[in-house]
């Protein structure tokens, strides 16, 4: 797929490259980015440039990591946003946000405009987000989209080679008022 660029009123979401590697560099110095998500610690100026020359463009072009950078409209690097198809019709997101931009829905409002995107171009019906038990900020983003929180998996996530319990939720089309690809036949008590 070619890499899509998406918009809101306050934000350019986009595919990143190389003219970004120094931007990426820069914003994952920060422990609490190194700490939460699973970029290397430390993250070299290395690992920067293959994230930015090689997983990205080979995401998109395999179809299997939707990664957007968010801008604000001047330009300015304000987060991370990615995409992973883990099944058929189910991705998972992750993201983090730039310390200097943390706080202002930057990452809500990204999160929202990118699951929209995936519903209605790619057809997936369900967006997991996983965060590590302890990850207030991540989970206050995915609550503020819309994901409903639905429990802790014991051992699910793997960082740095130490197995973490993580919560998980979801995102449906129907929780922004589109239609699945699917019919969905919710369990009944």
């Amino acid at each position: 797929m070619e890499p899509v660029t998406l918009t809101t009123d306050r934000l350019i979401l986009r595919t990143v490259g190389p003219h970004d590697t120094q931007a990426v560099y820069e914003a994952a110095q920060d422990p609490e980015i190194q700490r939460w998500t699973t970029v290397p610690s430390p993250y070299l100026p290395e690992h920067a440039s293959g994230f930015t020359e090689e997983l990205v463009p080979d995401g998109w072009a395999q179809g299997s990591i939707f990664t957007f950078g968010v801008f604000l409209t001047g330009g300015e690097l304000a987060g991370m946003l990615g995409l992973t198809m883990r099944s058929l019709g189910v991705a998972e997101v992750g993201f983090w946000a730039a310390k200097e931009h943390r706080g202002r829905g930057y990452v809500t409002e990204a999160t929202l405009t990118a699951c929209r995107w995936i519903f209605t171009a790619v057809g997936v019906d369900r967006v997991e987000w996983r965060a590590e038990v302890g990850n207030r900020a991540s989970r206050a983003v995915a609550e503020r989209a819309g994901f409903t929180i639905e429990g802790t998996l014991r051992s699910a996530l793997n960082n740095k080679g130490v197995r973490r319990d993580c919560w998980v939720g979801s995102l449906l089309p129907s929780d922004l008022g589109l239609p699945s690809t699917a019919p969905y036949l919710p369990a009944r008590p």
